[in-house]
């Protein structure tokens, strides 16, 4: 621990910095602390932050910025989370409660959320389960020999398509659809249903697998849908305003446009044990990230999905407002997500 005043200098140096991206020197900084102090002695205490590398100074007769170690310290030591009021509450748990139930859309939504309430890219992840199964299949007729397909997995992912057969979707029709279901894919693995799967049918539909074939083509396309992991970001275009970024920029822009090397990261934190981490700076393995700050929380629901959610911004965020937001938003995608869709306070 640095001690109270070497602690409230650090403190004001870095938020005089978040605030103007300006290096802060010792004359302003003295007319800025509450109690009186000398030049001089602020110029020491200076002096030593720049020693432990807190501190460092651009140019000679310039000011000084945090650095990355700097940062860490501050957000360990120095930021408090603060309660959001009521009216900002509200209206994010409006915007997330209207997809509580679909944790897909729920994750999207808290995604699009976070990029607007923090003026940071965001993302949400979720993993490729070999062990999802068919939970229940709904068809829709919708007419001229149109219905909608839909497909909930056990582990809560619901996928719908719009088909089109070569015959009407009579009760005939649907009958034997729900029996074919009922026999072949109810509580069958995502992963198992395939063209070659679908071709096992044959025996049981006989001279109807023609007219079958559209609705359960499309079954399989679901089921491939739902079986591959999604990653999706938002407000990558935010950080072009993010100056601290500088050159940087372009490498990390590239980087979530590829999404590979994410992708990768984020698949290792889902198996690690923490359930939350903020990487800042150095502290990330990605090399285009490490001039970043990345908030990134995991979450288990419903027949063990994991996905994860976060934030990537630059390292002169208002990590005040940012964390705090952050914060609520997380407790609340994860209180939806444990819960079903509904939320308890």
């Amino acid at each position: 621990m640095l001690g109270e005043r070497r602690e409230a200098i650090l403190g004001m140096i870095i938020d005089y910095y978040i605030k103007t991206g300006e290096p802060l020197g010792s004359k302003t900084l003295c007319s800025m602390l509450p109690y009186t102090i000398s030049s001089a002695t602020i110029r020491n205490e200076m002096a030593f932050l720049t020693g432990i590398g807190f501190l460092e100074q651009r140019h000679t007769s310039g000011g000084r910025v945090p650095t990355k170690a700097a940062y860490r310290y501050y957000v360990d030591n120095i930021v408090k989370l603060y309660p959001l009021s009521g009216y900002e509450m509200q209206k994010i748990n409006e915007v997330l409660s209207i997809n509580a139930s679909d944790p897909e859309r729920l994750l999207a939504s808290a995604g699009e959320l976070l990029s607007e309430q923090t003026g940071c890219a965001a993302f949400f992840s979720t993993l490729k389960d070999p062990y999802d199964c068919i939970q229940g299949i709904e068809l829709i007729p919708a007419g001229n020999n149109k219905a909608m397909l839909v497909m909930l997995s056990l582990g809560g992912k619901i996928k719908s398509s719009v088909c089109t057969v070569n015959c009407p979707i009579d009760d005939e029709f649907k009958e034997l659809f729900y029996s074919i279901t009922k026999q072949f894919f109810i509580g069958t693995p995502l992963v198992d249903i395939d063209l070659s799967f679908i071709q096992s049918t044959a025996p049981f539909l006989g001279a109807r697998i023609f007219d079958m074939l559209p609705i359960l083509s499309s079954l399989c396309s679901l089921c491939s849908e739902a079986t591959n992991g999604v990653l999706s970001i938002s407000g990558e275009t935010k950080l072009l305003s993010q100056a601290e970024l500088g050159n940087s920029i372009y490498k990390l822009l590239v980087l979530l446009a590829q999404k590979d090397k994410l992708e990768e990261l984020l698949s290792e934190f889902a198996k690690a044990k923490a359930p939350s981490v903020l990487l800042i700076g150095d502290e990330n393995p990605v090399y285009e990230l490490r001039n970043t700050v990345m908030a990134v929380q995991k979450f288990k629901y419903n027949n063990n999905q994991t996905a994860t959610l976060g934030i990537i911004g630059s390292l002169r965020i208002d990590y005040e407002s940012v964390l705090s937001r952050v914060d609520y938003i997380m407790k609340t995608v994860e209180s939806y997500l444990t819960q079903g869709g509904v939320r308890y306070e």
